[in-house]
């Protein structure tokens, strides 16, 4: 039977930031509808995919929900809890395009700039002709989704991309791309001379309230960390790579993701520097079909159809490449519209969306890579059963 989990002791001044804990919802009116329509969601979604642990966040009207299912550990029985981390795959990508964004509004960088400025070892590279805004959207000129095997280090990763060469010109083409976004965000935190795994966890994640979100979890929170699940049921978690950090290094409970989407929506509790941050995030830069390419954030005009939604986060999205229209100038952070992003590990699957008009924002998070099209067919049935 689903729950609406009480925060543990050691998590109960995290969990009331988030405006409304599981207790004080008991009395939130509508809040049987919203078990209702997420239990009736999600136990036929694991079943269906054998995923064997859940945890969905629910953010409507300022009211904070999370609702856990299953085990985080089949091996130890663990059940899935509040304080339960998932990795979160590229998600981690919309916390590497806020602290761009945090850069640019301190004035640390322009987007515009060459992407060599930032890496000295580049210069006289493709890199000279490629700005930081190419490499955030994924318009670079083809960077691969991975790197290839030889790269396993700084040195091989540098000499990587000094040899590599575009396939479009900058600005052009979309390719989905870790190797693209991943020096964003390594960029990003060169030109505030700090890395960007201290950033993250001294900078990005206390600016949003977020207690239990890290790169690298400590020793102290592995018994909270769930194990991911293969395809052929094996235990797993994510293994350490180059720029992994940047591209899908987060892990992360419902509630903290619930709270950065709320964030991201309303921003009252962000400081100036961090809710500009979020805008630049949220801008529109390209425009790939029904699909608005912001920094990390993906975004459709609200209300959008569900074989939109399917389209915009297809495996043709993400494996091939698409013609772009550059936005110029760059379209301002608007309500009417669905704002999301899927993430994978190979033994985890995520998928958050949120609309500001609404004051709605949905995260799932699971221990199984599961197809993205149940992802998003389970979230749209959510969103448009509490957008009524």
């Amino acid at each position: 039977m689903m729950k609406v989990s009480l925060p543990k002791r050691g998590i109960l001044a995290a969990a009331l930031l988030l405006g409304s804990t599981a207790a004080e919802a008991a009395d939130h009116p509508g809040q049987a509808d919203i078990k209702r329509i997420v239990d009736q969601t999600i136990r036929p979604l694991m079943r269906e995919n054998k995923v064997p642990g859940m945890a969905v966040g629910i953010t409507v009207g300022g009211k904070a929900y999370v609702f856990n299912y299953g085990l985080a550990s089949k091996e130890s029985k663990r059940k899935v809890d509040d304080e339960t981390l998932f990795e979160i795959g590229s998600v981690s990508k919309t916390f590497t395009a806020t602290l761009a964004g945090y850069a640019q509004v301190n004035g640390a960088l322009a987007l515009s700039d060459k992407a060599s400025k930032y890496l000295p070892a580049l210069a006289g590279s493709s890199f000279d002709t490629i700005s930081l805004l190419d490499l955030g959207v994924y318009a670079a000129g083809g960077l691969p989704l991975q790197f290839p095997g030889n790269v396993t280090d700084q040195a091989t990763m540098i000499a990587y991309y000094r040899n590599w060469q575009p396939a479009y010109a900058p600005g052009t083409h979309r390719l989905y791309s870790n190797v693209s976004i991943g020096l964003f965000g390594y960029l990003a935190a060169q030109s505030l001379g700090q890395s960007f795994d201290d950033l993250m966890a001294r900078k990005v994640f206390p600016a949003f309230g977020l207690t239990h979100s890290y790169i690298h979890v400590p020793q102290a929170k592995m018994a909270s960390y769930a194990y991911g699940y293969s395809k052929d049921g094996k235990p797993i978690r994510v293994r350490p790579g180059v720029l992994d950090s940047e591209a899908y290094g987060v892990k992360t409970t419902a509630a903290d993701m619930i709270r950065f989407l709320d964030a991201n929506m309303n921003g009252g509790k962000l400081d100036d520097s961090f809710r500009r941050a979020v805008a630049v995030a949220q801008t529109g830069y390209d425009q790939v079909g029904d699909m608005t390419q912001g920094l990390g954030w993906e975004m459709y005009d609200y209300p959008v159809t569900l074989d939109r939604l399917l389209a915009g986060n297809s495996s043709d999205m993400v494996l091939k490449p698409h013609e772009v229209t550059r936005l110029s100038p760059p379209l301002p952070p608007r309500k009417d519209v669905l704002i999301n992003k899927t993430g994978s590990t190979n033994g985890f699957g995520t998928y958050v969306a949120f609309v500001p008009a609404k004051d709605i924002g949905i995260v799932l998070l699971a221990n199984r890579n599961y197809p993205t099209p149940a992802r998003v067919t389970a979230l749209y049935r959510i969103l448009t059963a509490l957008d009524k």
